[in-house]
């Protein structure tokens, strides 16, 4: 058996990580997954996303950062390989730990419905599914005046 290491995620990590993303079922990508936007990601939420190596092929990641009040995990991918071998929790279980560091007492996750083994996976880790409100996107926030609607 080979050397296998979790370690923090580096934005030269990009190709290896869109090219496993890409592979997952159940994960969406959008342009918020561009290498600029993934770096700016990182840099601005240091020391919380990782990968795991299996001699040295990145099969697992974890993106992680906060707002300042709570936690939001994106892109827990493990090569499908390499599941049901706790390498997902280990990774979760890091990034929960160095966000509580910072204090974050509260962490989110976005699920798409049909990503069944996702909804498995951290329905069994303990994670409650929230409902009661609905998420709403917007592109290209533009700025809104301080002074309120035209009249």
């Amino acid at each position: 058996m080979g050397l296998n290491v979790i370690r923090e995620m580096t934005i030269h990590d990009y190709d290896q990580m869109i090219e496993l993303w890409s592979s997952i079922d159940g994960l969406a990508l959008s342009e918020a997954d561009s290498r600029q936007n993934i770096e700016m990601y990182l840099n601005r939420n240091s020391r919380l996303s990782y990968v795991y190596e299996a001699e040295g092929d990145i099969v697992g990641t974890i993106l992680s950062g906060h707002d300042g009040r709570r936690g939001y995990i994106y892109h827990v991918a493990v090569k499908q390989e390499f599941r049901k071998q706790g390498i997902a929790q280990r990774l979760v279980d890091l990034s929960m730990g160095r966000l509580k560091e910072e204090g974050i007492d509260k962490c989110h996750i976005f699920v798409l419905d049909d990503n069944e083994a996702g909804q498995q996976f951290w329905s069994r880790t303990g994670w409650d599914k929230r409902s009661g409100f609905s998420v709403y996107s917007k592109d290209g926030a533009a700025p809104q005046s301080l002074e309120g609607p035209e009249r």
